[in-house]
């Protein structure tokens, strides 16, 4: 029964203003968004599956933004697209 293992899921977050803009949001504002998914997500499914899921930010993330975006607790990756093929901006 794949429902009870939450470690599998994924869920990949991108501010709506930054699809195919090339543009990033800040550290803050990504933790801030990540943070109230993960606590959207434990008021309906519990805390033990908020820590379970992984969040990764997909906001034209690339080697340049990484480093400042991940060291916060709520991103768990990032879910890459065209930005770090073209080399970042």
């Amino acid at each position: 029964d794949n429902t009870k293992d939450f470690s599998k899921l994924v869920i990949a977050y991108e501010p709506v203003w930054a699809i195919g803009t090339g543009l990033t949001a800040t550290p803050q504002q990504a933790q801030d968004t990540h943070a109230e998914i993960r606590q959207w997500i434990s008021k309906k499914a519990g805390a033990d599956v908020a820590d379970a899921v992984r969040i990764q930010y997909g906001g034209s993330a690339h080697d340049k933004n990484a480093a400042h975006l991940a060291p916060g607790p709520h991103i768990d990756g990032f879910l890459l697209g065209g930005a770090p093929l073209k080399g970042g901006p």
